[in-house]
C-alpha cells in the first residue's frame, strides 16, 4: 500500500469517511437534478438525478460495506469479513445496470409525448453534477487503489460514468435549447445515451468484482514480491506453489514452500513461522500466509528420511 495507509484500520476509517462524503454529495445532486430538471421540462436532466438517486443506494451499500470488512476474524469467518466490500461493489455494478436500463425505458416512454422546450437554468444542476463528479471519481481511483478497495473503486467507475452520461444530457440539453424546433428530441436521445453508458459500466463493474469472488489470482510481479520475500529466510530453498486471494483490502497466501527434508518437523517449522512474519512483513498488501512445507529436491543428502510411523507426510505450519 501506498505510503500513510500501513495499516488495515487506517485503511478503512479512509474508506468509510469516502464513503460517506460521496453518499452526502449524491443526494445533494439526485435533489438538485430531479427538482430542476422537473421544474425545467428537461428530461436529460431528470434521467441524470435518476442516476444520482442511484448512486445514493450504491454509495450507501459502499459504507456498510466496507464498515462490516473492518470487523475482525471469528471462529465463524477465519479470513475475516473482507469479502462484505467486494460484495458491496458488485452490488454497485447491478444497481448501474437496473438503472440504465430504467433510464432508457423511461427516455423512450416519453419520446412521442409533446412538452415545451427545456428551461436555459437546466444547464447548472448538471454542470454542478459533472464537477463534483470529477472530484469524488478522482478521489475514489486514487485512493481506492492506494487501499486496495474493490468497492472504492466500483464506485469510482460509477462516478467516471457519470461525468460521461453528465456531458451526454449536457450536449444533448444544449442542442434543444439551441433549436427547439429541429432538436426537440435530441433532450430524449441524451436520456437514452446516458442510460446505456450506465449499463456498460455496470456490465464492467460487476465483472471486475467477480473476478475477486472467484478467486482470481493477483499479477504476476505481485506474486514475484511474495516468493523474494520468502527466499530471504535462511533454510527456505525453494517455493513450490504461491497462490493467492483476494479478502477484501489485502490478500491471503497459500505457500508451498521448500525445505531440507533431512531436518526435523520442528525445524521446519520454524523456517515456516519466520517465512510467513517475513512476507506479512515485507508485503503490506499480505493478510495472511499458509505455509505449508515440502521436502526439497534440491537436498544433498542422500539417505532417504524414515519415520516411525511410515512415510514422511507433508507437514503445515
Amino acid at each position: 500500500m501506498g505510503a500513510g495507509v500501513t495499516k488495515p484500520r487506517d485503511a478503512f476509517e479512509l474508506g468509510e469517511r469516502i464513503a460517506a462524503a460521496s453518499l452526502v454529495v449524491n443526494i445533494l445532486l439526485a435533489a438538485a437534478n430531479i427538482a430542476l430538471g422537473w421544474r425545467a421540462h428537461s428530461t436529460s436532466v431528470v434521467a441524470a438525478g435518476g442516476e444520482f438517486l442511484a448512486d445514493v443506494l450504491a454509495a450507501g451499500v459502499v459504507f456498510l460495506g466496507i464498515r462490516m470488512a473492518s470487523r475482525p476474524a471469528d471462529a465463524d469467518h477465519p479470513y475475516g469479513h473482507g469479502r462484505a466490500e467486494i460484495l458491496s461493489g458488485m452490488f454497485v455494478g447491478v444497481v448501474l445496470v437496473l438503472a440504465g436500463l430504467g433510464i432508457c425505458s423511461t427516455s423512450l416512454r416519453n419520446y412521442s409525448q409533446q412538452h415545451p422546450p427545456p428551461a436555459v437554468f437546466a444547464i447548472w444542476p448538471l454542470a454542478a453534477a459533472i464537477v463534483a463528479k470529477a472530484m469524488l471519481a478522482a478521489t475514489k481511483f486514487r485512493y481506492g487503489r492506494r487501499i486496495r478497495s474493490a468497492a472504492l473503486i466500483a464506485d469510482g467507475w460509477n462516478d467516471a460514468v457519470d461525468i460521461l452520461s453528465g456531458g451526454a444530457a449536457l450536449t444533448a440539453l444544449g442542442l434543444t435549447l439551441y433549436d427547439p424546433a429541429r432538436f426537440l428530441a435530441a433532450d430524449h436521445f441524451g436520456g437514452i445515451a446516458v442510460g446505456l453508458i450506465v449499463i456498460s459500466i455496470g456490465i464492467r463493474v460487476a465483472r471486475d468484482t467477480s473476478l475477486d469472488l472467484m478467486d482470481t489470482m493477483p499479477p504476476a510481479a505481485f506474486l514475484d514480491r511474495i516468493r523474494a520475500a520468502a527466499g530471504r529466510v535462511e533454510g527456505a530453498r525453494g517455493v513450490e506453489k504461491c497462490w493467492a486471494r483476494k479478502t477484501g483490502f489485502r490478500y491471503h497466501v497459500d505457500l508451498h514452500l521448500e525445505v531440507d527434508p533431512a531436518i526435523s518437523v520442528a525445524e521446519s517449522h520454524g523456517i515456516a513461522e519466520q517465512v510467513r512474519h517475513q512476507i506479512r512483513r515485507d508485503v503490506a498488501d499480505v493478510a495472511d500466509v499458509l505455509v505449508h512445507v515440502e521436502p526439497s529436491p534440491m537436498s544433498p543428502s542422500k539417505e532417504p528420511v524414515i519415520q516411525e510411523n511410515g512415510p514422511k507426510k507433508r507437514q503445515d505450519a
